[in-house]
């Protein structure tokens, strides 16, 4: 009896795991996985429902699952003196999230702070509408401020010449435009401890997820006033914020001295990486770091003056820095190699 209990647990906890990449065929994904018919998956179908983990919209050919909102909250902030971060955290997210394990509320409080806070001193906006759902499996809050707009600053403060330039430089690392007072490691270290975090601002959507690479969509017709920060994560993660920063740390120095760089936020459409302005654009701010992974995922090929202004011309002005280059392929690692074999003196 009691392995009959386990077996439907388990069950019950895969259609939790899976009902959101899988709404309208949820049952068939759980037969395939369990072995089982279709009137034994909807039984425990219904038994989450009767529960109140699941919820069942529409009927027949539109008939889908999605998980059941334990908790939603929605409130509007003046992003003034009568506001802090950790008066937003403690006094309405932290309660709101509840009993969770201790690891998972220390990504939250420094995601929910380092964010609010962003909005208060960067945002330049009146106010920020923070949401909060929670389900059974996952949490996600959402900062909305009416502010000018992340990207838009960053290029302002930066000079630089397109919105997505500044995606870019989120990417890198530390980041800010108020260098006195900000570190420029939050936005950094948040879109890392998340499973998923995503910044929507103008015409341009910065998005990460865990253990995959940044990307970037520009939405030209549609641009976005302000800046929507969506954090999301499961509520049972072995994650924890220690295991991020300490990625990022390297030998004994507990700075943030290590960074991965997504080469192919370097390049627009169909651009071909080949010129040294590109290169230099790549190279911004990277000699804030000891050790530069620049991580070659989706970039098919490089131009000679592109891989010698990286892997000659940048090396020879800094013999202090470790550049890595990953995920290259074999036409880039051999652009590498040929540009590197001239660092030989």
């Amino acid at each position: 009896m009691a392995g009959i209990r386990k077996r439907g647990e388990q069950i019950r906890q895969f259609i939790l795991d899976n009902v959101e990449h899988h709404p309208k065929d949820i049952v068939n994904v759980t037969c395939r996985a369990f072995d089982i018919s279709r009137q034994g998956v909807n039984k425990h179908i219904q038994r989450l429902v009767e529960k109140k983990a699941i919820v069942v919209r529409g009927i027949t050919k539109d008939r889908h699952y999605c998980l059941h909102p334990l908790t939603e909250w929605v409130e509007i902030f003046p992003l003034d003196k009568s506001i802090s971060e950790d008066i937003v955290w403690r006094v309405h997210i932290a309660p709101l999230l509840g009993e969770l394990p201790d690891n998972v509320i220390d990504i939250w409080h420094f995601g929910v702070t380092e964010m609010f806070n962003n909005a208060i001193d960067h945002s330049g906006g009146q106010h920020a509408t923070v949401t909060l759902k929670k389900t059974a499996t996952t949490s996600e809050v959402v900062i909305y401020d009416n502010g000018e707009g992340i990207f838009k600053k960053i290029q302002r403060a930066m000079g630089l010449h397109d919105e997505r330039h500044s995606v870019l430089e989120l990417a890198k690392g530390k980041l800010t435009t108020d260098p006195a007072n900000h570190s420029g490691e939050g936005i950094f270290f948040s879109s890392r401890m998340f499973d998923n975090f995503t910044i929507l601002s103008g015409n341009v959507y910065f998005s990460h997820t865990h253990g995959e690479v940044e990307d970037w969509i520009s939405e030209q017709q549609h641009p976005r006033t302000g800046t929507i920060v969506v954090m999301q994560l499961s509520n049972n993660t072995s994650r924890t914020a220690k295991q991020i920063f300490d990625s990022f740390t390297s030998g004994d120095n507990y700075g943030f001295t290590k960074t991965v760089v997504p080469v192919r936020l370097t390049q627009y459409g169909d651009d071909k990486l080949v010129s040294r302005s590109q290169a230099k654009r790549l190279l911004l701010r990277v000699d804030k770091f000891k050790t530069v992974l620049f991580d070659f995922t989706e970039v098919e090929s490089i131009g000679q003056a592109f891989a010698d202004e990286v892997f000659r011309v940048f090396p020879s002005q800094h013999p202090d820095m470790e550049l890595i280059p990953v995920h290259a392929n074999e036409a880039v690692m051999q652009m590498i190699k040929r540009a590197q074999s001239h660092n030989v003196a």
